[in-house]
Order: structure tokens, then sequence, then C-alpha cells
């Protein structure tokens, strides 16, 4: 490092992420702000049945204000194992659970402001059941789509959702889907 910290300050605490602004000093003497949002982490499953259509959710995202199509995923709660999340959201999200999980591995979604780190899970052998959604879930829909098809909406821009690029990503790299 080519700084050191000169007073830190959580100045926000939500719901979601806290927000930081820690005042810096370079080695050069010249001084900085950097502002993090602070973020538990979460965890994204690319769920697979047995046919091999993926389960994706299309739900409206309001810093957008526009539905997107993406992976089933959610925030860590304090303390929980990412793995623990990844299967409690699917099942919330989707009605889905998995008998077989397994890590594909974890990307950082925003390093240049944001400390989340999302954690990527492959689930198979689904067993359908009811989903348990949130309130601002409750217009959810669920798809079903191939990997080609996934691949197709990515290439044309109709998912654009970083955490499903990299969750299909990692699936059709390792040749699991």
């Amino acid at each position: 490092m080519n700084f050191k910290i000169l007073e830190s300050k959580t100045i926000f605490r939500g719901k979601v992420f806290d927000l930081q602004v820690d005042q810096i000093e370079y080695d050069s003497g010249n001084k900085g702000v950097r502002e993090t949002a602070v973020h538990p982490g979460g965890a994204v499953a690319v769920a697979v049945k047995d046919n091999g259509k993926i389960i994706f959710v299309k739900q409206f995202r309001y810093p957008l204000q526009k539905n997107l199509i993406e992976l089933p995923a959610g925030k860590l709660n304090k303390g929980e194992d990412p793995l623990v999340c990844a299967v409690r959201e699917l099942e919330e999200e989707t009605g889905y659970k998995a008998s077989k999980v397994e890590k594909l591995g974890a990307i950082c979604t925003t390093p240049g402001f944001c400390t989340e780190i999302l954690h990527i899970f492959l689930m198979k052998d689904l067993i359908p059941g009811n989903h348990n959604r949130e309130e601002g879930e409750f217009g959810m829909e669920i798809l079903e789509l191939t990997l080609n098809e996934a691949e197709e909406k990515i290439r044309s821009g109709e998912i654009f959702d970083a955490k499903t690029i990299c969750g299909i990503h990692y699936a059709s790299q390792l040749k699991l889907i």
C-alpha cells in the first residue's frame, strides 16, 4: 500500500450496505478520500434441471427501473455460510431444492467502490416445491433456458447482469451444463 488511513467513518448504515468514508494520505504527502460501500456479500445459484435447462428469475430492479433476467441470488445474513445462503435463495425465489451443490467460484462485483463478493454454486438434482418470496419479489417470474439460449441472451444484451454472466461462464467453461 502506498497510503495510510488518517480517519475512517461509517456515515450511513443501511439494510443492504453501509457507506464508509476514509481520509487517506499517500506516501507522497497528497491526501485523498475513499468512499466504500461495505456489503456482506451474497450467493448465486446456477440451478440446472435434469433436462439441462437452467433456472432464471426475471425481476424488477429498482436502481435500474427495469426487469432483469438473472440467476437466483441473494445477500448473506451476518455470519452466514455462502452455501446456506445459495440454497435458501434458490428455494425462496424459485421453490426448488437441490440434492447436489458444488461451489464454482467467487467474484468481486465492483471492487472500485464496494466490498461485495458473490459466491457462485452449481445446483443439480432439483426437487420442485413452493417458493417463499419476500415482499419485493412477488412479481418475480421463473424462466428456464438452455445454455445456448442463455448465451444468446447474453450476446444480444438481453441478459447483462454480471453475476449471471459469470455464473453461466463458470458452468459452461467447466463443462458442467
